[in-house]
C-alpha cells in the first residue's frame, strides 16, 4: 500500500445468500483511494456502489479479498474494531440527513463525542465549532424542525467532522435538496477536502459528480470506469448564479 493511499481493496468481494441464490454484489473490486481525494462514486441501481461504500465505511466486511484503510486491513477486524475505526476516522452524511427531531443542532453534533470520554466543556466546544465551520453558529438551539434541509444538511456535515475524521463518505448527500442548496452543500465539501479531508460521495447525478476530482463507476458489481475529472465544477462559483439567501 503506497503512502499515499488511504484506502486500497484488492480483489474485493461481497456476496449475500438469498435462499437457494447467491448475489454477487461486488466481484473483484480492486483500486486506491489517495489522501486528500475527492472521488465520486455512480452507477445505476443494483450495481454496487452502495456496497462499496458500506464497506468503506466499515459497516460492513467483505466475502473475500482486501480492505486496507489507513494502513489497516479492515477485513480482518471484528465488529468492536470495526466501531472504533469508524468511530475514530470516519464521518457520515446520508440524504436523509439522520438528525434526532426532537434534539437540538449543537446536540445532535454533539452526539458522536457523548463516549468519548472528553469532558462535558471540550465536547460542547467542539461541536460549536463544528457548526460554525459550515455557518450555523446561530442555529446551534434549533431543533431539526425549525431547519431548513440545507441547514439539517449542514448540522450533519458538522457531526460528521466532531471527530475530526480523515474520511467523510457521504451517500446522495444532495438528493432530497433543491439545485441551489444542493451546491451550496458541495461547496462545502469541496471546503474540507481543499483543508485537506478525503472525501468519498455516492451519486446518480452526474451534475454532482463532477464537483469531485475523479469518477468512479460501478455496473453490476464491477468498477467499469476510473476516470479524473477533466473540467471540475467549482461549487461556490456557481453560487453567485443563484438568485437569494443561503438555504
Amino acid at each position: 500500500m503506497s503512502d499515499e493511499a488511504l484506502i486500497r481493496t484488492r480483489n474485493l468481494a461481497r456476496e449475500y445468500h438469498m435462499g437457494d441464490s447467491v448475489v454477487r454484489a461486488l466481484r473483484n473490486v480492486s483500486l486506491e483511494i489517495g489522501r486528500g481525494e475527492f472521488v465520486a462514486i455512480m452507477g445505476p441501481s443494483g450495481s454496487g456502489k452502495s456496497t462499496f461504500m458500506n464497506l468503506l465505511g466499515c459497516l460492513d466486511r467483505p466475502t473475500a479479498g482486501e480492505h486496507w484503510f489507513d494502513g489497516v486491513d479492515v477485513a480482518t477486524l471484528d465488529t468492536d474494531q470495526l466501531a472504533r475505526v469508524r468511530n475514530a476516522k470516519i464521518g457520515f452524511v446520508f440524504q436523509s440527513f439522520n438528525l434526532l427531531p426532537r434534539t437540538s443542532a449543537i446536540d445532535n453534533v454533539e452526539m458522536p463525542l457523548l463516549y468519548s470520554g472528553l469532558a462535558p466543556d471540550t465536547r460542547r466546544q467542539r461541536a460549536s465549532e463544528r457548526l460554525a465551520r459550515v455557518g450555523l453558529a446561530e442555529r446551534a438551539h434549533h431543533h431539526p424542525s425549525q431547519l431548513s434541509g440545507g441547514q439539517q444538511q449542514r448540522v450533519a456535515i458538522a457531526r460528521a467532522l466532531v471527530n475530526d475524521p480523515l474520511l467523510i463518505l457521504a451517500d446522495e448527500p444532495t438528493g432530497a435538496l433543491d439545485t441551489r442548496t444542493g451546491v451550496e452543500i458541495m461547496a462545502i465539501l469541496q471546503e474540507l477536502n481543499a483543508r485537506g479531508t478525503t472525501v468519498v460521495l455516492v451519486t446518480h447525478e452526474s451534475d454532482i459528480a463532477r464537483f469531485a476530482r475523479r469518477v468512479i463507476a460501478f455496473r453490476d458489481g464491477e468498477v467499469r470506469a476510473d476516470d479524473r475529472v477533466a473540467e471540475r465544477h467549482d461549487a461556490a462559483a456557481q453560487l453567485s448564479a443563484f438568485p437569494g439567501e443561503a438555504a
